[in-house]
């Protein structure tokens, strides 16, 4: 459970923001899936729509608040090519997976890269976080398994490579004083 760092405990305010991050995720793969199924788009097309798409946006959005459009100098590259492999990988991925085990391999494979990465920065995990994260793991492993529930090999790879990279795009995104300028130079 998120913990706000004042007290240490957690707030309804983080429960509902961090359910409602982890609906938005739930959605955007579902939504991804459809759009991806019978072959109604490429996953090419489908990509650069997305990228099109969340560059207006988020465009409008810096142009509303701040009647400029957003500045592309303090673009980290990094950045750049973390939201590349994160939009290449999701969309073809989900040519070959269902919503479900691709959001599930999705979220764990962005969660399990930034956990790590805190780790390796030095943060220490308490029983019941190691616990969860074993469990999270063995759950994880159990259904990309070989067997008759298997998801296909190559879009549980693809979606784990995806899932990396946007973990690695949230840490690269650590510090930003403005993020919705920050994202809509990175998608420009």
């Amino acid at each position: 459970m998120p913990r706000t760092p004042e007290t240490g405990r957690t707030t309804v305010r983080t429960i509902v923001w961090t359910a409602t991050a982890m609906t938005c995720f739930a959605a955007n793969s579902l939504l991804c899936r459809l759009a991806l199924a019978q072959d109604r788009i490429d996953a090419a097309t489908f990509t650069t729509l997305r990228v099109v798409a969340a560059a207006l946006t988020l465009g409008l959005v810096v142009w509303i608040e701040h009647r400029r459009l957003p500045r592309l100098a303090c673009v980290k590259p990094l950045s750049v090519v973390a939201l590349l492999i994160y939009l290449v990988c999701f969309s073809f991925a989900y040519v070959r997976l269902e919503a479900g085990p691709g959001a599930l391999i999705v979220i764990a494979a962005t969660q399990f890269t930034m956990l790590s990465v805190a780790f390796h920065e030095g943060e220490r995990f308490k029983p019941a976080q190691w616990i969860g994260l074993v469990m999270a793991v063995s759950g994880f492993v159990y259904m990309v398994l070989p067997g008759a529930s298997a998801p296909d090999p190559v879009g549980a790879v693809l979606m784990a490579a995806s899932g990396a990279a946007f973990g690695w795009f949230s840490l690269l995104a650590r510090g930003v004083d403005h993020p919705v300028e920050a994202n809509a130079g990175i998608f420009l």
